[in-house]
């Protein structure tokens, strides 16, 4: 059994004023050089559209700006993460916040999208909303509309042993709400699971 170790990492941030600040993280010391320019330059991006997602077509100016990181898994060579940016307009009756999430298959090189973690051609979207659908149901969540699908493209991301799917402020749910997170166990995924992908790899007990 090969050995890996988790991604080093150090927080940076960028600041257009005393109450806007944008923390986001940078892998650092990789081995894979052209691979750590990659990821940088992925979450550098994301996190300039998240601000440029803030202040675009807004009349109003911005009170004030926080954006956050979370690292989700850095495990396996499997790197996932959630940045979140809340800005609050003058005048504004409440912020506004939105979340988008990075993962890496550090094994492959690679940005993963949704449907890279799952067998060609497996139905992925129609058993992850069956899923979610059984969890909404279950949790009594308080929908906009009937929940239909998933989107092919869903924000995703991995934490340990869990798939978690998750929507946009007013996606399905009324603001109040919050962000609907729907965890999902790679085992109840097993027989659609790319296994040499991250879900794989967090499904081996080793």
């Amino acid at each position: 059994m090969s050995i890996s170790f988790p991604v080093r990492t150090r927080t940076a941030r960028v600041s257009s004023g005393p109450k806007q600040t944008v923390f986001y993280p940078q892998v650092k010391r990789m081995q894979n050089q052209r691979l750590e320019t990659a990821i940088n330059r992925a979450i550098v991006n994301q996190t300039q559209k998240l601000i440029n997602q803030q202040v675009s077509d807004m009349e109003t100016a911005v009170d004030e700006m926080i954006g956050y990181y979370e690292i989700k898994n850095n495990q396996r060579e499997v790197l996932s993460l959630s940045l979140s940016n809340y800005t609050i307009h003058h005048q504004a009756a409440h912020g506004m916040t939105y979340i988008k999430s990075l993962t890496f298959d550090l094994k492959k090189g690679k940005r993963c999208k949704l449907k890279d973690l799952f067998k060609p051609g497996s139905a992925y979207v129609q058993r992850l909303s069956n899923i979610i659908r059984a969890q909404i149901k279950q949790r009594d969540i308080q929908l906009l509309d009937d929940f239909k699908s998933i989107a092919p493209n869903q924000d995703f991301y991995i934490a340990d042993k869990a798939l978690v799917i998750y929507f946009q402020l007013y996606e399905i749910t009324p603001y109040a709400f919050g962000f609907p997170m729907f965890p999902i166990s790679v085992y109840d995924l097993q027989d659609i699971i790319a296994e040499d992908g991250p879900l794989g790899r967090m499904a081996e007990n080793n």
